[in-house]
């Protein structure tokens, strides 16, 4: 019987732990994301993991045990509830690959948004409800940053991407 189950791997250490696991004869799947990331003050797109820490890993339980895996380098442990490991449905493997981009097999986050450096924005949720300001740049996949004058002073602060809407839908 085939089951996936959940690896928690060691910090970055997610590609180390799939090519051990993979050497010892198991199926692993590890899904990666394009983000685009800011270094050195250019925008480049990176390859991150979707689960930073995870992995998902395919045993055949009549062939196949769970012992070598939790000693493999780079795995940190299995994933349990209590004393039952954790078994990942078929369906959210399949939804997950069929969600990877043919070509590379990375998935890409779709922008939600459309502001442009200078759109006049409204925060319409959190502590911060009700300030209005200005759209300066995305920080992340879930993250802006505006321009809010705040005391008299104009300052730059990050807020989830979700609580800013443009201030004309208002």
């Amino acid at each position: 019987m085939l089951r996936w189950y959940l690896i928690h791997t060691k910090p970055a250490a997610e590609p180390v732990a799939q090519a051990n696991l993979e050497r010892q004869g198991y199926e692993v799947y590890f899904p990666r994301l394009l983000q685009p990331v800011l270094r050195r003050a250019r925008w480049r797109d990176a390859v991150v993991a979707l689960f930073p820490r995870y992995l998902f890993l395919r045993l055949d339980e009549g062939r196949q045990t769970l012992s070598p895996v939790r000693s493999s380098v780079g795995v940190a442990s299995i994933v349990r509830f209590g004393a039952t490991f954790a078994i990942v449905p078929d369906a959210v493997i399949g939804e997950l690959r069929s969600r990877e981009q043919p070509e590379s097999g990375l998935h890409r986050l779709r922008s939600r948004r459309s502001l442009k450096a200078g759109t006049a924005v409204r925060i319409t949720v959190g502590p911060l409800a009700g300030l209005e300001g200005v759209f300066e740049r995305e920080a992340g996949a879930d993250r802006v940053v505006l321009l809010l004058n705040l005391l008299g002073r104009e300052s730059s602060v990050r807020v989830p991407a979700g609580f800013v809407v443009p201030r004309l839908a208002m």
